[in-house]
């Protein structure tokens, strides 16, 4: 972002990565919008944002981005729209396919055709390494073959295509970020962390899906955030698309143990039978980012492990 691009919108914006998006935002003396309609897939997103109420430079705008002329109309003086809203979930992707695709296609042809009509100055879009499907090589960089694996892939890969058409053909400036596995604070309580701690806490089995040897590139979400930020202030890349990873993998098996180890409460491990949609192994070759963007991720899996366990203790008692 230039430094007069000060205004921006936010969809999803009380989400889990939406939501540090806007404080860091604030933190850097933005006027942010966080557009969000507390869609019921999950509740309790409000207290994510809650303590930025009181900012000046805030404002919370209860609306949906199937909604063509509210989203316009929010767009009107904005310099910069971070597109993160989507209807999340591979295993939920498969059981409600339309919503999925009217989510996370449909709103993102509108927030295409708003910000083209509102001259927006750059628009960055969320996507997910959940494009790429089965990895055919490692690391995956952008351009391994796109093949996804689930409903909730297709959707976004589908999406990432609308955005390229009207970055390449209609001159509005789009940056795809396709992140991997983002964990820590504030995350959603339907992914995996948050229901690992949630079972060790609460000294019942976890449940791992295959046999734990599947491994993943975790991505904590401050690098995250440092990431979609350095894509929004580079110029001179509209069109492209980078990964934004942890740049390593590890199984699931080793995160439990991990988990079971810095929590300090023994679980016993259930093994069940895979997922439909789940891949058997991610890792981000981020050297495209490193290189372009200046994005080196700093927070290790440890690291980003305690500060999620702590962000966790303190408020697991009023999470669902």
């Amino acid at each position: 972002m230039k430094s007069d691009d000060k205004k921006v919108l936010i969809t999803g914006g009380v989400g889990f990565i939406a939501s540090h998006l806007v404080d860091t935002l604030l933190d850097k003396h933005y006027y942010v919008i966080a557009y969000d309609n507390f869609d019921s897939y999950y509740s309790g997103k409000e207290e994510n944002i809650r303590h930025n109420f009181k900012n000046p430079n805030f404002t919370l705008i209860k609306g949906d981005i199937l909604d063509y002329e509210t989203l316009r109309n929010v767009m009107k003086n904005i310099d910069v729209v971070f597109h993160l809203a989507a209807q999340p979930g591979v295993r939920y992707s498969f059981q409600n396919p339309v919503k999925t695709n009217n989510v996370n296609v449909s709103g993102t042809l509108n927030v295409l055709r708003a910000a083209k009509e509102e001259n927006i100055k750059k628009v960055i879009f969320a996507s997910s390494s959940s494009v790429y499907g089965s990895p055919k090589y490692m690391p995956v960089d952008e351009k391994h073959p796109t093949k996804p694996i689930s409903i909730y892939g297709a959707s976004k890969l589908a999406a990432e295509n609308y955005c390229r058409i009207f970055s390449d053909k209609l001159g509005l400036p789009v940056i795809i970020l396709r992140y991997h596995t983002v964990y820590g604070p504030r995350q959603r309580p339907d992914l995996a962390f948050f229901k690992w701690a949630r079972q060790i806490f609460e000294r019942k089995p976890i449940t791992i899906y295959g046999n734990g040897t599947q491994t993943r590139d975790f991505t904590y979400i401050d690098d995250a955030i440092n990431g979609t930020i350095k894509a929004a202030s580079t110029a001179s890349i509209e069109g492209e698309v980078f990964n934004i990873g942890g740049g390593s993998r590890i199984s699931v098996n080793d995160v439990v143990n991990s988990l079971i180890r810095f929590i300090g409460i023994n679980a016993e491990i259930v093994y069940e039978s895979p997922k439909l949609g789940d891949v058997s192994d991610t890792r981000a070759d981020i050297s495209k980012a490193e290189e372009i963007l200046g994005y080196t991720p700093k927070v290790n899996l440890e690291e980003g492990l305690k500060r999620f366990i702590k962000w966790f203790e303190k408020t697991k008692s009023r999470l669902d």
